[in-house]
């Protein structure tokens, strides 16, 4: 009995053409002020939300005007800054509003606390649309809100780095951004997804692009030393270990803010917020996969097995049958 495969072409056939549409050209403008403009990527759950909302918070406090934005079509950015609170995303408000015969406006999609401004971008219901193609259509609307005319002194983009589309690398590959913040930790997975943004960010430079990264912000630092030496052997500085705990692990699953100077992690993040403020943008030495395996111990990443090629009769199994040699063999003269 052989595999019964669906047939399925016709069924994708609409989002592949999606995804192959090129990218449309988003104007890009001097701001009316000097703005650092910094994208933050990471591993998806690796903690990018965690830090950004205390470090917004902690920006606000030092007296600075700070957007905190989400890229994310997740749409987890802002949960933590909002006590848990969801807040409506630009996309699905924008499509209620054009349903409606309406204009979206600032206070249907941006929201504020304790100083930061905050607001999602969102993205395509599950199944039904390319995640990156929603980021472009986020970002044209916000052009149409008067996005370079905003007073702000940091604007900050959380992107899921697993998604190595073109929607989700538009800061780096446009220049839309000054600089780029990784968020790791100790594991193989996270490290992966920070070494590919390095590579697309030298990808853009060789192109003439001008986005470097800043630096990394290693998360549930357990003390092991991969995440350093990653930083190490791609060259760029460590922001900010912060360490595996479980009052931030309590307080963060309770949406409870420790980016203050009223808790005992305020020192923490407030230096965080100094460094990001002046950390330079940094063309980076991507790993090969090699290099990136060569931070872990052997056992720890598979990197001491052999692979062991498989063979046609492996494959069809109770299927397999003796194929007919096509060798051609001469009797003696």
């Amino acid at each position: 009995m052989t595999l019964d495969v669906p047939n399925i072409k016709d069924i994708d056939q609409r989002l592949r053409d999606e995804a192959n549409e090129p990218l449309d050209e988003i104007p890009v403008t001097e701001p009316t002020k000097k703005t650092q403009i910094i994208a933050i990527y990471g591993k998806g759950g690796i903690g990018k939300s965690f830090t950004l909302a205390n470090l917004s918070n902690m920006m606000a406090e030092q007296g600075k005007r700070v957007l905190l934005i989400g890229c994310d079509p997740k749409s987890d950015t802002t949960s933590l800054l909002f006590g848990g609170k969801a807040c409506p995303t630009i996309i699905e408000t924008s499509t209620k509003k054009k349903l409606a015969g309406e204009e979206v406006a600032i206070g249907d999609v941006c929201f504020k606390r304790n100083g930061v401004f905050a607001m999602e971008l969102g993205g395509p219901e599950v199944g039904r649309g390319c995640g990156g193609r929603g980021i472009i259509h986020g970002f044209e609307l916000l052009e149409k809100l008067g996005f370079h005319d905003w007073d702000f002194d940091y604007v900050l983009l959380d992107f899921l780095g697993d998604v190595v589309c073109g929607g989700f690398g538009l800061p780096i590959a446009r220049d839309m951004a000054q600089k780029v913040i990784l968020v790791g930790s100790n594991d193989l997975q996270s490290l992966y997804v920070a070494n590919n943004v390095c590579s697309a960010v030298e990808y853009f430079r060789k192109l003439g692009g001008n986005v470097g990264v800043a630096g990394l912000v290693i998360n549930k630092d357990d003390g092991t030393g991969e995440a350093q030496a990653f930083a190490k052997a791609v060259d760029i500085p460590v922001l900010a270990a912060i360490p595996q705990d479980e009052d931030l692990r309590r307080k963060s699953a309770n949406y409870q803010i420790v980016g203050t100077n009223d808790g005992p992690w305020g020192e923490l993040f407030g230096a965080l917020a100094e460094a990001v403020a002046g950390a330079p943008p940094i063309r980076p030495k991507p790993l090969d996969n090699d290099g990136l395996l060569g931070l872990f111990a052997p056992e720890d990443v598979g990197a001491d097995f052999e692979l062991t090629p498989a063979t046609d009769t492996d494959m069809r199994g109770k299927n397999a049958k003796p194929k007919k040699s096509l060798e051609v063999v001469y009797d003696d003269v």
